[in-house]
């Protein structure tokens, strides 16, 4: 789906493109209507940068086990967090 806005539209509420879709990403995932994965995606952000925008908001981040473990991949991918396992369950988690 492609949404078309004049540029006359954007101009006159001083926002970018970008500007934009971050904020329509912010106006769903709070009315919960995406997850927070699907908006950072809306947004054209990472994770981590879309958490920081919204935590910057005093926008509480409300997300599922699935979400969670995204976020869990991004970090390690990212060498920001190291799990260490021992059988099936967490020893450390070391950031």
């Amino acid at each position: 789906m492609t949404v078309v806005i004049p540029d006359d539209i954007l101009k006159s509420a001083e926002m970018s493109e970008a500007e934009l879709k971050l904020e329509i990403a912010i106006m769903l995932f709070q009315q919960d209507k995406i997850s927070i994965g699907k908006a950072r995606r809306l947004a054209e952000m990472n994770l981590l940068d879309f958490q920081r925008e919204i935590a910057q908001r005093g926008i509480c981040i409300h997300y599922d086990v699935e979400e969670f473990e995204e976020d869990l991949k991004t970090l390690r991918e990212m060498g920001r967090i190291r799990l260490l396992l021992a059988g099936s369950q967490v020893c450390k988690l070391a950031v």
